[in-house]
């Protein structure tokens, strides 16, 4: 059985990447076990500067998942690169996937342009898409014009493929997905959280100290495969799917939908050995439904009927 693919014509060894913001700079799971295992993963969201995130709690939970308002905490690009890469370079062999974030155009262009001269870099997923934090981040990614122009202002500055990383909290994501293909690039990430709130009963007041964060979890899965779904047949570029994903099955349901290859986010922050089962568990799901090659279904149910 294969369960290689090639994404953004870079061969990974599974299509299975733990999604940034649930996996730290991934050094600190090889406690649970060898992170080699892994296709790829997405590190922690990376900004120009250090941010301290938002105010506690950050965290509540939710029917069919979790909120969370962490706020892209993190301590720079500068330290990203002088601390964390190094540390992670002693135990992982693979090139992994820069998430970033920004405020201005010019912070993404900045960040990308440090973390492209990194040889453990292999894609720039730039993220468009954050809904926890204020001036900035989603308001990119909400509109088709500005989502082009964070892509074009990237690709000026990096050689290596630009990932961008879409909010699902729009009305139309096959347009921004377009806008972002025409201004070059080399794939979508879909979706970010959706937008959510709980409140406190006994308090009257939300739980979050942001009011609102990003609801994410299996609840959130039928709405990630369907919007996976419609941009696969807007784009020709890559898709990398999540959003609710926990099983062999889900990763193969996204695959179907248009995937290449597929995140898992807050299946991590309930089991940190998450991936590796979903990867230990693949061939035997494959065989389940006559896969011998996991390239062979990407973008499938659009085939069929």
């Amino acid at each position: 059985m294969n369960l290689k693919v090639k994404l953004c014509g870079k061969e990974i060894d599974n299509p299975v990447i733990p999604a940034s913001g649930t996996f730290g700079y991934g050094y600190e799971f090889m406690q649970w076990y060898d992170i080699n295992v892994l296709g790829t993963f997405s590190c922690k969201g990376t900004t120009k500067d250090e941010r301290f995130g938002n105010p506690l709690p950050r965290i509540a939970e939710a029917p069919g998942g979790m909120l969370n308002a962490v706020g892209l905490q993190n301590p720079g690009v500068e330290k990203v690169i002088s601390k964390e890469l190094p540390h992670l370079k002693e135990v992982y062999n693979k090139k992994i996937m820069a998430n970033v974030s920004g405020f201005s155009i010019d912070d993404y262009a900045y960040t990308c342009e440090k973390l492209d001269k990194e040889d453990i870099v292999g894609w720039l997923e730039v993220n468009i898409s954050c809904p926890n934090v204020h001036g900035g981040g989603m308001s990119f990614g909400t509109d088709p014009s500005m989502a082009a122009e964070v892509t074009k202002a990237v690709k000026a500055v990096t050689k290596k493929p630009v990932i961008m990383k879409l909010s699902p909290n729009v009305t139309d994501i096959k347009a921004i997905a377009s806008a972002c293909e025409k201004a070059g690039a080399d794939g979508i990430s879909l979706i970010n959280t959706l937008m959510g709130m709980r409140i406190n009963l006994k308090t009257k007041r939300p739980l979050l100290a942001n009011t609102t964060g990003g609801y994410s979890g299996p609840g959130i899965f039928p709405v990630a495969l369907r919007m996976v779904y419609d941009v696969y047949s807007a784009v020709e570029i890559p898709v990398v799917g999540m959003g609710g994903v926990s099983t062999a099955d889900d990763v193969l349901e996204m695959m179907m939908a248009g995937a290449t290859a597929v995140e898992v986010g807050a299946a991590n922050l309930i089991d940190p050995c998450a991936c590796k089962n979903i990867i230990d568990e693949l061939p035997a799901a494959m065989e389940k439904y006559g896969i011998t090659d996991l390239s062979d279904i990407i973008g499938i149910a659009h085939k069929q009927g």
